[in-house]
């Protein structure tokens, strides 16, 4: 069976973006590249929120092509190119997806659960989620998220759109790394379901 691995920044405060609902306010490294990269290669496919999918998708494809980019950053953009991905929305249209419908599957948030249940029982490889905080929230709620991997950026943010959207409990801490040349640090947990 496939885990459903949740990859996101937070603050050392527990901030998952700004106030205005910005995330890059975090220190996201070419440490956090790699790490990120780490886990969408390990990934059989993507899970994302409606807004994450448009913000993903209408970047990193191009930067496989893109000579500016970074190697992990052409790396992505070929992962990106090619990988199933799953939205969970009730507002994304066929012209939003029409780049890559092929790949894309459009899950109405009141089958999300079902829906989630039956890829992890198909699916090659882990179900990997980036950003999407109120998708994976109301996954972990209801106890389908099997990894927290929680980049905790070396800023706090002082107020903002906090990390988890209620209380979380039955987590075990897996594995606790600083990531190379960087304040950044993973904290990598195993939930109870």
């Amino acid at each position: 069976m496939a885990k459903l691995v949740v990859c996101t920044i937070m603050s050392l405060d527990g901030f998952y973006a700004a106030a205005d609902g910005n995330p890059l306010v975090l220190p996201m490294d070419a440490a956090f590249d790699a790490y990120n990269l780490e886990r969408i290669e390990a990934a059989g496919s993507l899970l994302l929120g409606a807004d994450s999918y448009r913000m993903f998708m209408g970047f990193w494809p191009a930067q496989a092509d893109n000579p500016e980019a970074s190697a992990v950053n052409r790396r992505f953009g070929e992962i990106y190119g090619r990988i199933d991905v799953g939205v969970v929305s009730d507002t994304l249209t066929d012209e939003d997806i029409a780049p890559w419908a092929d790949r894309t599957t459009v899950v109405r948030r009141a089958d999300a659960e079902r829906w989630v249940k039956e890829l992890k029982q198909r699916a090659g490889g882990d179900i990997v989620t980036f950003g999407s905080r109120i998708t994976w929230n109301a996954l972990l709620r209801a106890g389908l998220v099997d990894e927290l991997h929680l980049i905790v950026g070396a800023k706090a943010l002082g107020e903002g759109k906090p990390i988890f959207t209620q209380p979380v409990e039955g987590l075990t801490v897996t594995e606790v790394r600083r990531l190379d040349g960087s304040d950044n640090v993973v904290l990598r947990y195993a939930t109870t379901g």
